[in-house]
């Protein structure tokens, strides 16, 4: 029995080692083809980083928002007798929305009216009879106090029924209602989503030498990303005192929509400010770039070998990019061919 479980160790420790020089020559071999790749050198072709003039005219992208937008909500109580606007009607400042029953309400209004008037008749009487002396000068005083309570009891009345009346406090679009005909109400529950899209804020971010170029009042080119090319003129409405955490500066720009209103809240939108200057910049070609312009890497050529390097962008043109950190003029630059390099392979520059 010891000699078969002898024999099982052994075959066991032989499988081990084999496995173990298995791997090993894969891995040399994996090595060795890494290696025949670097020593291959890639064709690619090159550029430099110049200097230029740039316009210092910048573009900014942002989201649109609602000029107006809020959620209405119940200032009376009680059950809701008609809905008459809902999701996606279009409605303007003052028009009816809903209608609470108002019976309760009505009968109230009625009472105190009769209050308030017969009030008002005992404070006449009292003052005539306080003209002959024929009452205290605290009984005419309660008089009138008495007319000024149910006179204050008639407006809250008056404002109570009214409120059953459920209307538009700003002109816009219902986005979303919350109720329908039959639901009970209690003060402060939520009526109406209404947004107003007849005129739009692009907010959008700018560097610190950017927010030196503009001024409140200014007028800018804006467009949609998801629109068909149609162009809108905004207007900067507000530049931020304050720089954010990244050293951004929240400016808005008002945008009137078209007559469609084909604008929306929460697009993605693109603000040209045109600025009649220009300043000295160091360019690449865009196609230089490696990754996304959030991240970008070029591939910097020296002694015949590439090595990536991160930079820094600044301005993006069609064709070019703005250089701000990163590589120095005059450096070679991978401008085709990247997409088989690797950190540390040779390269051959195609003329």
């Amino acid at each position: 029995m010891k000699k078969l479980i002898y024999i099982v160790v052994v075959i066991a420790i032989l499988g081990a080692i084999g496995f173990k020089l298995m791997s090993n020559k894969e891995q040399m071999a994996a090595n060795a083809a890494v290696a025949s790749i670097k020593s291959e050198a890639i064709p690619v072709t090159i550029t430099e980083v110049v200097s230029a003039k740039l316009d210092k005219s910048f573009t900014a992208q942002g989201n649109f928002a609602p000029i107006q937008s809020l959620t209405l909500l119940s200032e009376t109580q009680g059950q809701i007798k008609s809905v008459l606007k809902r999701k996606g009607d279009k409605v303007k400042a003052g028009e009816l929305l809903a209608q609470v029953e108002s019976n309760t309400m009505a009968a109230d209004l009625a009472t105190a009216q009769t209050n308030a008037e017969k009030a008002k008749r005992d404070l006449e009487r009292f003052e005539n009879l306080a003209a002959g002396d024929a009452i205290t000068k605290r009984q005419l005083e309660d008089a009138r106090l008495n007319a000024k309570s149910t006179e204050a009891q008639l407006v809250a009345a008056r404002q109570r029924l009214t409120k059953t009346r459920i209307t538009a406090p700003i002109s816009g679009e219902i986005n979303e209602i919350y109720v329908e005909v039959g639901s009970y109400l209690n003060p402060g529950t939520k009526l109406y989503d209404i947004v107003n899209v007849d005129k739009l804020k692009l907010k959008v971010k700018a560097s610190e030498s950017e927010v030196l170029l503009i001024n409140k009042g200014d007028k800018v080119k804006v467009k949609a990303d998801a629109g068909s090319g149609q162009e809108y003129e905004g207007t900067v409405t507000a530049i931020a005192a304050q720089a954010d955490a990244t050293l951004k500066f929240d400016v808005e720009v008002e945008v009137k929509n078209a007559a469609n209103n084909n604008l929306r809240a929460g697009m993605y939108g693109t603000a040209f400010f045109d600025v009649a200057d220009q300043r000295d910049a160091m360019l690449l070609p865009r196609e230089a770039i490696v990754g996304s312009i959030q991240n970008p890497l070029v591939y910097v050529v020296k002694d015949g070998q590439a090595s990536q390097r991160p930079v820094r962008v600044g301005v993006v043109t069609q064709d070019k990019v703005e250089i701000l950190e990163g590589v120095q003029p005059g450096e070679q630059i991978v401008q085709s061919g990247q997409i088989n390099l690797r950190e540390g392979m040779k390269v051959t520059v195609l003329k």
